[in-house]
């Protein structure tokens, strides 16, 4: 290990001076879940980590017109918890939920869950379906990205040496709209997904899909929009035939995308009922609630 030094800045204005002065030499931690296990594993060898587990103005979900907001250093439980994420945001609290132990979910952050570009990010794939947009800040200013563009690899994203992830927002959902979660595991507690899905969804009166946004984890080598599904159902009435057929147009582009993988043919048939339990929840959510089934 080649760390040198680890500085803790209160304010992003210092953060940033460090993040310039060091630039490829430094890692930002924040909860530190997945960066301390690369660092013992010799998988990234920095000479400099920057803590801004400490600053203050990174943290926290604000409510900014018809936006969300959501700082970088806003933890899981903080997420899970928050009073401003209204009912038809149950799947984002949900993936929030879901997140790796209790000790995992109050260390934690948001940002550190989308900069880590893990395929199996249970809280990217919701932020995904509401077309979260990313703000990444540096000593040269900022810039915005939308999430869907952020993911270039496995592992590997669209942020410069010098930037921070500073927030997170997207609308808030409103009324015949609703975001719905699931996930498939390999046990309730500590599991790391194989498959999850989530899906915002608005709807009219007839269960005519106005708008439909479809994201999925685990079943590529980041998460990512399912457009095909998208464009299939978008305008389309919502019963057993159509969704059928957006089920069998799921499993075919799944297969696709993982042929060769030993695991291509059980994810494309298990992503059906993963999609299905999170659009249903969607859908429940977006009549108005009631009891939604696990």
């Amino acid at each position: 290990m080649n760390l040198k030094a680890c500085y803790r800045p209160l304010t992003l204005k210092e953060a940033l001076d460090y993040l310039e002065e060091y630039k490829d030499k430094s890692k930002i931690i924040a909860g530190g879940t997945d960066l301390i296990i690369k660092l013992r594993k010799g998988n990234i060898n920095p000479q400099v980590l920057i803590d801004i587990s400490f600053i203050n103005e990174l943290k926290g979900v604000l409510e900014v017109g018809e936006y969300m907001e959501i700082g970088c250093g806003t933890t899981f439980y903080d997420l899970a918890s928050c009073i401003l994420l209204n009912e038809r945001l149950k799947g984002l609290k949900d993936a929030a939920r879901s997140v790796g132990s209790p000790q995992i979910r109050n260390r934690g952050t948001i940002g550190g869950n989308i900069c880590n570009a893990s395929p199996a990010a249970d809280s990217v794939v919701p932020l995904l379906a509401l077309d979260s947009i990313l703000t990444l800040e540096s000593k040269k200013g900022k810039r915005k990205i939308y999430l869907k563009d952020f993911f270039k690899d496995k592992g590997k994203t669209d942020i410069r040496d010098d930037e921070i992830l500073t927030t997170i927002k997207f609308k808030t959902p409103t009324k015949n709209q609703g975001l719905g979660f699931y996930k498939l595991g390999l046990r309730k507690s500590l599991a790391i997904s194989r498959i999850s899905f989530s899906v915002f969804l608005e709807i009219d009166d007839i269960n005519r899909i106005e708008i439909i946004r479809v994201a999925s984890g685990s079943v590529g080598k980041f998460p990512m929009r399912e457009y095909k599904i998208e464009n299939y159902l978008t305008g389309r009435i919502l019963d057993e035939d159509t969704l059928n057929t957006a089920l069998e147009i799921l499993e075919k582009d799944i297969y696709e995308r993982l042929n060769g993988r030993n695991t291509a043919r059980f994810k494309s048939i298990a992503a059906k009922g993963v999609f299905k339990k999170a659009l249903l929840k969607a859908l429940c959510l977006a009549k108005g609630g009631g009891k939604i089934e696990d």
